[in-house]
């Protein structure tokens, strides 16, 4: 399979973000990222002005975000070109979709799109001026969970001892995804295949600090140094070939549906060639797979690409753990299987699951 590593749920000038999509592409193609999927707040005009396409080498993704009346539940959007809905504004001058989440996210599935719980478990409340905005409709429609968010876990665990560190450093603030939301992801996975996904949530924002001097503390190319989502497709991307620019965006839409792709944070090293997969009766199947047995073992294998702290997760609990590049596990037991990467207290690497019955 071929891989390709992509920085998910990022905001532009056409929303709440600051920069072009010309420059963003820019600065991921200098970061050696192969795609990038904006997100702007309840918008699609950034494909309608023509930003779909490959742009410096990158595949740009035109998807949105959408959230309720009550500025909750945050949907990232792929794959259809409307904006589910109508929108009303709300206090704070953003835009709120008159549905509640449950009807949008059944629209936008029906409709043919995919979607993500974005920054699910928030809960601050230590700063007013930015509340927390987690997701708490009850819906089995969505396509998958971002289960790791730059922004969200870098401004949740902020306070006064911490704050000028954390603007001076964005990224090594960022340790592991939230446990709830890894907790919600399994028990959901336990139902149904469920997606997981790491967003860097850019906005490039501007902020001063000891009211003398401005840190832009989320540059675009500081976040694509952080959290990446890599997809594994069967075919090559074209790279630049505007003609193949619908297939190209299928492909990752695809995968991304199916599981077939892992969440890693590239402050922790660059995590490509990372592979998790099952040898089953001489059959290859990896992330996304169901495996249907008879009691027959599974062979579970992974490749990393530096030694690391390898855990096999099975339905939320870790069940074996062992250090260096590589590792095997025959398992009979039924349930669905992950595994995490870490270096030494750090999560590095988050696969999605292999289901097997």
């Amino acid at each position: 399979m071929h891989e390709y590593s992509g920085a998910v749920h990022i905001h532009s000038v056409y929303s709440d973000g600051t920069g072009k999509i010309e420059d963003i592409a820019k600065a991921a193609y200098d970061s050696g990222v192969d795609f990038i999927m904006m997100t702007d707040h309840n918008t699609l005009k950034p494909a309608d002005d023509g930003y779909a396409k490959w742009l410096n080498k990158v595949l740009v993704i035109i998807g949105y975000e959408v959230n309720d009346m009550q500025n909750k539940n945050h949907y990232l959007t792929f794959g259809i070109n409307e904006v589910i809905g109508s929108y009303q504004e709300l206090a704070n001058g953003e835009l709120g979709c008159k549905l509640t989440a449950g009807e949008y996210v059944k629209q936008i599935k029906e409709k043919g799109g995919i979607g993500f719980l974005a920054h699910p478990d928030e809960e601050r409340s230590h700063l007013p001026e930015h509340p927390s905005y987690p997701w708490i409709e009850k819906t089995d429609d969505f396509t998958g969970i971002e289960i790791w968010n730059h922004m969200s876990e870098w401004i949740e665990g902020m306070d006064e001892g911490n704050k000028i560190d954390r603007f001076l450093h964005p990224l090594k603030s960022i340790i592991a995804p939230p446990a709830k939301t890894l907790k919600r992801w399994d028990e959901a996975a336990a139902k149904r295949h469920v997606t997981g996904i790491a967003g860097v949530d850019a906005h490039a924002l501007k902020q001063n600090v000891l009211g003398f001097f401005e840190v832009e503390i989320f540059a675009y190319k500081v976040l694509f140094k952080s959290l990446r989502t890599h997809v594994l497709l069967d075919e090559p991307l074209s790279i630049n070939n505007s003609s193949k620019y619908e297939h190209d965006r299928s492909q990752i839409l695809t995968a991304l549906k199916n599981g077939k792709c892992f969440a890693a944070n590239y402050y922790n090293g660059d995590a490509r060639g990372f592979r998790f997969f099952a040898e089953f009766k001489s059959i290859i199947c990896n992330m996304g797979d169901t495996i249907h047995t008879n009691g027959e073992k599974v062979m579970l294998k992974v490749l990393a690409p530096k030694e690391c702290t390898i855990r096999l997760i099975r339905n939320g609990e870790k069940i074996n753990e062992t250090k260096g590049m590589n590792a095997a596990w025959d398992s009979a037991d039924t349930g669905v299987y992950r595994v995490e990467c870490w270096i030494e207290d750090r999560g590095w690497i988050f696969s999605n699951h292999i289901r097997i019955t």
